[in-house]
C-alpha cells in the first residue's frame, strides 16, 4: 500500500471509496482552494481508461487544458503521478485566470468614456462588454461605408490603441498621450480620402465588368481578374498610390487568344491617359469592349475545370487553357499539373511541365 501512502501525502483530501482502489473521491487543493473531484479507474487500474468527474467550477478552470490532462493520463505510470501533474496544471490555470481578471485602472474607463463622448456615439458601431474593443464607422465622400477597429490596453491613453482597417496600404497612427480618439478618427477620414481614386477605379471595374477573382473583393484587394471572352481574361494589379497609372497586366487563356492582346497592350502603352478612368484606358489600349454585365451572365465565362469538373478548387478558378483553337478547355493549374505528372509522355524543363491535353490530346 505504498502507493496509497504517497497519494495521502500529496492529496490528503482524496480518499479511496472501495477496497479495490478503483474509485477515489474528495478534493484537490491548489493555491489554498479546494476543488471537488472524483476519479473512477477500470478493474485493470489503467489510467488511460480512467473517468474523471469534477465540479463545474473546476471543469471551467481546466477547460483549456483538457488535451494536456488526456496526455498525462496516458503517460503517467500511476494515480499519484497523475495527481501531482493535475495539481501543477491547476496551479498554472489558476494563475493565468487571475492574470486575465486583473482589474484595469479606473482612469482607463473614465478616459475612454470621455473620448467616446467627444467623438460622438453616432460614430460608434460597436463596443465590447469589456470596453477593450471599439469599432468606429465612417462614410467617405462617395458614400462608401468603412470601419476602423480599435484594440485598447490598460495603458491607454499613454499608449495608442491598435488599429485594424480594410486598407490596401498600411495605416500608421500619429499619437501623443494627450490625444483623443477623435484624433485617430480624423486621421482615418484623411486616409479614406487619400484612397478615393483607388476605390473609384475598382468600383467602376466591379460594376461594369465581370470580375472572376476575387469573388467578393475586400477594400484592401488590389487585383482583379476581368473576363474578356470565353476562357480569356486579364489580371490587373492596381497601385493604390497611383490608381490612374497603367497597372500590371497578366493575360490568361490560350496563346492564340492572348498573344494579340499582349501585342496591342505593348503597341498602345504610350496612349495611356491618366486623365480618364482606368477601365476606359484598358478598353482603348486593348481595343476591346469588356463583356457587359447587362447582356451576359457570369456563367458564360466561369467554365468548370476539365479534370475535376468544378469551378472553384481551394479558392482558385481554372486559369490554364489548352492552346489548340479547336479545344480551349480550361483547367485548374493544380489539376493540370497533377494530370501531366502522371503521363509517361510528359517532360519537365525547370518549373514548366509539357504534355498532352486531357481533352484533345494535343
Amino acid at each position: 500500500m505504498a502507493g496509497a501512502g504517497a497519494l495521502l501525502r500529496h492529496c490528503p483530501l482524496l480518499l479511496p471509496q472501495d477496497r479495490h482502489g478503483t474509485a477515489y473521491e474528495g478534493f484537490v487543493t491548489a493555491q489554498g482552494r479546494d476543488f471537488h473531484i472524483r476519479i473512477l479507474l477500470p478493474v485493470d487500474l489503467q489510467l488511460k481508461n480512467a473517468r474523471i468527474e469534477c465540479s463545474w467550477h473546476l471543469k471551467k478552470i481546466l477547460h483549456g487544458y483538457r488535451h494536456i490532462l488526456k496526455q498525462r493520463l496516458c503517460s503517467c505510470p500511476d494515480l499519484v503521478s497523475f495527481m501531482v501533474e493535475l495539481k501543477t496544471v491547476l496551479e498554472i490555470a489558476l494563475k493565468n485566470a487571475q492574470d486575465l481578471h486583473i482589474p484595469w485602472p479606473p482612469e482607463y474607463y473614465s478616459c475612454l468614456v470621455r473620448d467616446l463622448e467627444i467623438l460622438g456615439w453616432n460614430r460608434v458601431a460597436y463596443v465590447d462588454t469589456g470596453l477593450t474593443t471599439v469599432k468606429l464607422k465612417a462614410e467617405d465622400s462617395c458614400g462608401r461605408q468603412h470601419l476602423i477597429t480599435l484594440k485598447l490596453n490598460a495603458k491607454y491613453p499613454t499608449e495608442p490603441p491598435g488599429c485594424l482597417v480594410d486598407f490596401p496600404v498600411p495605416f500608421a497612427v500619429s499619437w501623443m498621450p494627450q490625444n483623443f480618439l477623435i484624433d485617430i478618427y480624423n486621421q482615418f477620414l484623411a486616409a479614406l480620402e487619400s484612397l478615393k481614386e483607388f476605390w473609384d477605379a475598382l468600383d467602376e471595374i466591379d460594376g461594369k465588368t465581370w470580375v472572376l477573382e476575387p469573388e467578393n473583393p475586400t477594400r484592401s484587394a488590389t487585383s482583379r481578374r476581368i473576363a474578356i471572352g470565353n476562357n480569356v481574361s486579364v489580371n490587373i494589379e492596381v497601385d493604390p498610390h497611383h490608381p490612374n497609372m497603367l497597372p500590371e497586366c497578366y493575360f490568361l487563356g490560350a496563346d492564340h487568344e492572348v498573344n494579340p492582346l499582349r501585342t496591342k497592350l505593348n503597341n498602345n502603352m504610350h496612349l495611356w491617359n491618366p486623365e480618364i478612368s482606368l477601365l476606359q484606358n484598358l478598353r482603348e489600349l486593348l481595343e476591346i469592349d469588356f463583356p457587359s454585365r447587362v447582356v451576359l451572365e457570369k456563367r458564360d465565362f466561369a467554365k468548370d475545370c476539365g479534370i475535376c469538373y468544378a469551378y472553384r478548387l481551394d479558392g482558385s478558378v481554372p486559369d490554364q487553357v489548352c492552346d489548340d483553337p479547336r479545344c480551349g478547355q480550361p483547367f485548374h493549374q493544380a489539376c493540370l499539373y497533377e494530370w501531366l505528372q502522371g503521363l509517361p509522355t510528359s517532360r519537365q524543363s525547370f518549373n514548366v511541365i509539357f504534355g498532352e491535353c486531357p481533352y484533345c490530346n494535343k
